[in-house]
């Protein structure tokens, strides 16, 4: 066969074997972002470094996910995935537990190593870059925060959602991010009891 009859690809398509294997490409490329997230945030990660990371040109990270922002999103989307069973888990119950069910949640979260990683990445990067941290607030508030407002029969539901969420983030900012001691060596259980009524209060008190 010769060149002239050869059928060019276009420039970032991925070839026939690369599109038979899409789902362990795709797969590989939102884990080496996350990584990339992770270690060096929003600002100093780059396409061509996650691309480099799984092993693939960077033209096709392009192709399956666009932007950087949209690569951002899409690696750190899976830790919210779980966050969309938040509002049932939370209401499922009586109402004078809620702070605590939702405590034991947000950490039960943190504390899972398959979704601390894809958190620190999002943390860190929303702290320090305005676009990682327009799609912190875009996923928290679509998928976690408004659900859980909608649960709640009390004035200013969605007001009294974000200050629980700010209480939890901030302890958890401290414990996992900064590693404050003694929050970063507490016993769990111990922050449960002390967090939940507060949490409680927010949601629930007049």
């Amino acid at each position: 066969m010769t060149g002239a009859s050869r059928v060019r690809r276009g420039r970032g398509r991925p070839s026939r074997t690369e599109t038979a294997a899409a789902p362990a490409t795709r797969d590989r490329i939102l884990e080496a972002a996350r990584e990339e997230f992770s270690e060096r945030g929003y600002e100093k990660a780059s396409v061509r470094g996650i691309a480099k990371a799984a092993g693939v040109d960077s033209a096709l990270v392009h192709h399956y996910f666009g932007t950087k922002e949209q690569v951002f999103e899409a690696a750190i989307e899976i830790v919210f995935a779980s966050a969309l069973s938040a509002p049932d888990a939370v209401a499922d119950g009586p109402r004078d537990a809620v702070g605590e069910r939702l405590t034991r949640f947000v950490f039960g979260v943190w504390e899972n190593p398959a979704t601390r990683r894809p958190l620190l990445a999002v943390v860190r990067s929303a702290v320090n870059n305005e676009t990682a941290a327009a799609v912190f607030r875009r996923l928290v508030a679509a998928q976690l925060l408004r659900r859980i407002a909608g649960q709640l029969d009390v004035p200013d539901p969605e007001l009294r959602a974000e200050l629980a969420a700010a209480q939890l983030v901030g302890v958890a900012m401290l414990r996992y991010v900064i590693k404050v001691e003694p929050l970063a060596s507490a016993d769990m259980e111990q922050l449960v009891a002390r967090l939940a009524p507060v949490v409680q209060g927010h949601l629930t008190n007049p």
